[in-house]
């Protein structure tokens, strides 16, 4: 598999950061889905950084809790979301945090004036989400209203939150930002049944940067366009992430996808991060077994012939699981403590080493994996097919 170049050229400013996020969905009746369980990360300014992992596995519910997208049933059980930003309410004629703010103990900022998205009400998440932090759905193409014009509901978001601009000209900006995602700017007064899937996903994309957020989510971006789209697609988001300095989330169940575009990424699996780091460490450096098989299941055009291998079994169930490690059961490599404890984030770089080591370095390469020490032998056997049969992770669980 081919891996580009990162883009990133930020200034090293955190942007976003996420300790220790939980999120669950109610079940009548029943155990709470532990969709997303402790999660870690952070992003930088300009950064573009990747969830990937197979559907069902958390990326999209993380993604949504940011801003409080979540269905109704759906909470935060603990952890905090620190955005390097505030609401209007609190902001001084600087645009930081009033010292009375931070002072305040009844308001979720800190003294480097982050704040806590997680504590905000659902009238305070208005005013960041899209101003401050935008989405691209996972439905892009069914995300436009069919009864109102596309340039029409951009102005709407514009107006929405910076009720001083007049709407001319934010009929001007929608226009200006439909041509610059490759629309005709005349297109801004037709309706979404007016647009091919392309168009619609690039209309999305000006919607989402109609505000100037400093965070952009792009869920699923490339789902259901041709590959010819789907490479104009990543383009565009990385031209836009060039002009407007805007830090990006990419979630894709792709790994081709994350070798294109991101910087960092994290490998997720039944709510959990199985492996995070720069980009070319996890490509080059795999250092977690559902990587490896994540990585088995893609197409490469770096090798003239391929076969590709899946993962046998299914992802596990997150209605009140066990402690173990949630990829265990379908790990060629289980071993009798993943049974008993999910593992912590170690040091990828202790391979080979006597003992492990956990790190809370977030920007490393990072792996929850009790045998990283052997992780070389890992991934010479994990290049086998016969390694990713039934028969052979049945007798390892023995």
């Amino acid at each position: 598999m081919s891996v580009s170049t990162p883009s990133h050229d930020g200034d090293g400013r955190t942007v976003l950061e996420i300790d220790d996020l939980a999120v669950r969905y109610a079940v009548e009746g029943g155990s709470a889905v532990h969709a997303v369980d402790g999660a870690t990360f952070s992003i930088e300014a300009g950064e573009t950084y990747g969830l990937v992992g197979e559907s069902g596995c958390g990326k999209t519910t993380l993604a949504k809790s940011l801003i409080h997208l979540l269905d109704n049933n759906g909470y935060i059980e603990r952890g905090e979301v620190w955005y390097d930003g505030t609401i209007p309410r609190w902001e001084g004629s600087d645009g930081e945090p009033t010292r009375e703010a931070i002072e305040d103990d009844d308001v979720p900022v800190r003294e480097d004036g982050m704040t806590n998205l997680a504590e905000l009400s659902s009238t305070q998440i208005r005013d960041i989400r899209w101003r401050d932090i935008a989405i691209i759905p996972q439905s892009a193409m069914n995300a436009l209203n069919p009864v109102y014009k596309v340039g029409d509901q951009i102005v709407e978001s514009i107006v929405r939150h910076e009720p001083e601009t007049p709407e001319a000209e934010a009929y001007q900006r929608a226009r200006d930002l439909l041509e610059r995602v490759g629309i005709e700017p005349d297109r801004a007064d037709d309706y979404a049944h007016q647009f091919s899937g392309g168009m619609k996903q690039r209309a999305v994309i000006a919607m989402a940067m109609s505000c100037n957020p400093d965070v952009l989510i792009a869920d699923e971006p490339t789902t259901a366009l041709d590959v010819i789209i789907q490479d104009r697609i990543l383009e565009e988001l990385e031209q836009i992430q060039e002009e407007f300095g805007v830090s990006i989330i990419v979630i894709s169940h792709d790994i081709s996808v994350m070798a294109e575009i991101c910087d960092r990424m994290a490998v997720m699996y039944g709510g959990k991060v199985m492996e995070s780091g720069p980009k070319e460490d996890i490509f080059d450096a795999t250092a977690n077994p559902y990587t490896l098989g994540l990585k088995n299941s893609f197409p490469t055009i770096t090798e003239a012939q391929q076969d590709l291998v899946s993962i046998p079994g299914t992802p596990p169930k997150l209605q009140d699981p066990d402690a173990g490690c949630r990829f265990r059961e379908r790990c060629p490599f289980a071993v009798e403590e993943c049974h008993t404890s999910h593992p912590p984030m170690y040091d990828a770089a202790a391979t080979g080493t006597a003992v492990l080591e956990a790190t809370d370095d977030e920007r490393a390469h990072r792996t929850a994996c009790y045998r990283i020490d052997e992780i070389e032998q890992i991934r010479a056997d994990a290049a086998e097919e016969h390694t990713w049969t039934d028969e052979t992770i049945e007798s390892q669980s023995r």
